[in-house]
């Protein structure tokens, strides 16, 4: 399965970002620990007195986050087995300097994505299980159009912690890295141009329908 996103640099970023959320948890009084037995990533346990909490750190290079449907399309992988959400972004898309750390209720996050899909479904979207769904952080929330329903969780609750992306954390080794949580990625043209298109629209806040590619091969 082809990942359309991972070019050298993307993935470094991506490294940085989740760094930074670990950064910033234990700089918060957070214990992070793995979870055994999980076989997910990104997922972590993260305790702090009596409080203790798995989460998702969920890393953002164009200030959305997905998760993809499980299987039988019941329900949410990994979303549906924490208590919590961190989600890393880029305080700029295209001159990112700093890692906007947010800890987001897992229970408000789930309303968030059950709602954008039930929209999208009833708009006629064809969403894949396994294929993520993608949601605006910072986006205003709108029943128009589809995608921006339950957008804007970064909007309600502000970053706790602004984590510099310096050289030093740019270039470190990180063996903890996050895979993509199982995330089916696109393995046609169809379905790069598919992907492309909705992606283009969560950025851009228009329709999927308003988006027209056109696809040139030059050898």
């Amino acid at each position: 399965m082809t990942n359309v996103y991972a070019t050298p640099e993307k993935v470094t970023m991506k490294t940085a970002l989740f760094g930074a959320a670990i950064t910033a948890l234990e700089q918060d009084g957070w214990k992070v620990e793995r979870v055994a037995g999980s076989g997910k990533s990104s997922v972590r346990r993260i305790t702090k007195g009596a409080v203790s909490k798995t989460i998702s750190i969920r890393t953002t290079q164009d200030r959305s986050i997905a998760f993809p449907r499980a299987a039988g399309d019941r329900g949410w992988r990994t979303l549906d087995e924490v208590d919590a959400v961190v989600a890393a972004s880029v305080d700029d898309r295209m001159n990112p300097k700093f890692a906007n750390i947010h800890l987001l209720d897992g229970d408000e996050m789930r309303d968030r994505f059950n709602r954008t899909y039930a929209a999208r479904k009833a708009a006629d979207h064809v969403i894949p299980v396994g294929r993520g769904v993608w949601l605006s952080l910072y986006a205003t929330e709108s029943k128009s159009p589809v995608h921006l329903v339950g957008a804007g969780a970064g909007l309600a609750h502000p970053p706790f912690a602004k984590v510099p992306l310096d050289a030093d954390r740019m270039t470190a080794s990180d063996d903890d890295a996050p895979d993509d949580d199982g995330l089916v990625q696109a393995s046609t043209v169809n379905e790069v141009m598919a992907v492309a298109r909705e992606r283009l629209a969560s950025l851009l806040g228009v329709a999927t329908s308003a988006i027209k590619l056109e696809l040139k091969v030059e050898y």
